[in-house]
């Protein structure tokens, strides 16, 4: 299981998350061209952005999976590494996608532009790892441009994350200057006046070092910690990198890194239990459903993320929310939207499962169902909406589409204890966009989004007798969620506010285990 690499890319929009992950998988040998230009004139189409919003708007609006294999050189010989890539949404409205995506991984890469540095909305995803305690690379991109002084970029990243950085690679040269380790390293990027080609090729230890980028080596040196596994892995430090994702350059130093630092597969939360990786049953959970991946098959993909034991194609494993054993005859490893059949998989794989709403993201799946992993939450929605058809006649369809949308938590829904009308809740505008978009692309249905009298939604819990009561008064505030549960829609924080007071019997839950 040491050969388990699981990890997640995040970042802001526009910091070439993307292009990393086509080059990671380049250098993996799991593509022999990076999918920049497929045919002539035709718009740029990335691997792992496969959904058709996806590439018109040049963003990554849902997760993929993709695995590969790498050998590497260690001091027992050669090994091969099997890294397990999640590409998550760059965007902020899709950060509720990006936590459940990180309970599936051991560690993420955190990829920063550096000319914008750091961003709101990077800070935002960024406090989502932290929640998650994951191990962080940080990867400085497109340090190739003019952009911040990068002693500027390093104290921002240390702020931001409240942790020690050390620097694990020094910036290439900007504008033909020579100004970083790799130019002195490689002699690939420029050489600075009276040096040589032959002297910025040399790896000879004696060599001369010129003195400004020495003044740069002590102050990096000075200025920051060393690098230390151990508070890496604890998540107190992170090692910063620098490059260029679409030159591909540094790449290789940060799959390198990945292979030798990041840790293996670790134990995953069941309650107040820790399972490990060597339990020797089968044991996973379901963290992302994922609908339409081939549309012309309709499939309904389950993403589980092996926690212990071997799997066998074939093996029977009993879902915490069925109780009843199924057989697991098509597991699947992923690249982007392309597949082939997994024969078997252990702790630290992803494989995805077929089914037709059997599986739901929350899911364990063990052999002896006797235990439920934890830590995949609904949070609650920032914004909603009520829903409109334009074909009344499509009630079915719709109705179907947002199950679908909801398990994959594009979206939440709410159904009204009083009204015809459903109503939708996300975190940000764009799930709104995407919600249309994929209504009237993969499922024939076009409908609008009317302004709702709901500001935000809080699940009840309490006695029955309380609930009832509750119930009685504020039947045209209340709704069920997918799974039935019983919501309270408020027309504002103040509102939450006032019934937390006045009823102390219930509870008022912003967010929601799955």
């Amino acid at each position: 299981m040491s050969n388990r690499r699981t990890f997640a890319i995040i970042s802001h929009p526009d910091a070439g998350k993307t292009t990393l992950t086509e080059k990671l998988l380049l250098q993996g040998g799991a593509i022999h061209l990076a999918g920049e230009v497929k045919a002539r004139g035709q718009a740029r189409r990335v691997r792992s952005d496969w959904m058709k919003i996806e590439q018109q708007r040049g963003i990554s609006v849902t997760s993929s999976v993709m695995t590969f294999e790498k050998e590497f050189e260690t001091d027992s010989g050669r090994e091969t590494i099997t890294f397990n890539l999640l590409d998550t949404p760059g965007h902020e409205d899709f950060s509720e996608d990006t936590y459940r995506t990180l309970t599936a991984v051991d560690s993420a890469i955190m990829v920063i532009d550096a000319a914008k540095g750091i961003e709101p909305q990077t800070r935002k995803l960024f406090e989502v790892c932290r929640l998650r305690s994951v191990p962080i690379i940080t990867f400085v991109n497109k340090v190739d441009r003019e952009g911040r002084e990068c002693f500027e970029l390093l104290d921002e990243v240390a702020d931001m994350l409240a942790l020690d950085v050390s620097p694990q690679s020094w910036p290439v040269g900007m504008g033909g200057r020579f100004e970083g380790i790799l130019d002195f390293a490689s002699g690939a990027i420029s050489r600075p006046e009276g040096r040589s080609k032959e002297y910025l090729g040399t790896r000879d230890e004696n060599a001369a070092i010129p003195d400004e980028f020495a003044e740069e080596i002590e102050l990096a040196q000075a200025g920051y910690p060393e690098f230390d596994l151990e508070a890496y892995r604890n998540g107190d430090l992170t090692p910063v990198y620098f490059g260029s994702a679409l030159k591909n350059f540094g790449v290789s130093e940060l799959i390198d890194a990945i292979a030798r630092f990041a840790p293996p597969p670790r134990p995953q939360p069941a309650g107040e239990e820790q399972i490990p990786p060597t339990r020797d049953e089968v044991t996973g959970f379901i963290f992302k459903v994922q609908a339409n991946m081939d549309p012309s098959h309709r499939d309904r993909i389950a993403f589980m993320r092996m926690v212990s034991g071997t799997f066998k194609r074939g093996m029977k494993l009993t879902p915490s929310g069925l109780g009843k054993p199924i057989a697991v005859h098509s597991p699947i490893l992923f690249f982007a939207q392309d597949r082939e059949l997994a024969d078997t998989a252990e702790a630290g794989d992803i494989i995805g499962i077929p089914n037709h709403g059997t599986l739901r993201v929350g899911d364990t799946l063990s052999q002896k169902n006797q235990l439920r992993f934890t830590g995949l939450p609904n949070f609650a929605p920032e914004i909603l909406r009520r829903v409109v058809l334009k074909d009344p006649t499509k009630t079915k369809q719709l109705r179907k589409a947002l199950d679908d949308l909801s398990e994959e938590g594009v979206i939440q829904v709410f159904y009204p204890e009083i009204g015809a009308q459903w109503i939708v809740g996300v975190v940000g505008q764009l799930q709104l966009d995407v919600l249309i978009s994929r209504l009237e692309a993969e499922y024939k249905v076009e409908a609008v989004l009317e302004a709702s009298p709901f500001a935000t939604a809080r699940w009840l819990k309490g006695a029955d007798t309380a609930l009832k009561g509750f119930s009685d008064f504020n039947r045209a505030n209340l709704a069920r969620d997918r799974d039935g549960d019983l919501v309270f829609m408020a027309k504002s924080p103040w509102d939450v506010s006032y019934q937390v007071e006045k009823n102390p019997e219930l509870t008022f839950s912003a967010t929601k285990e799955r």
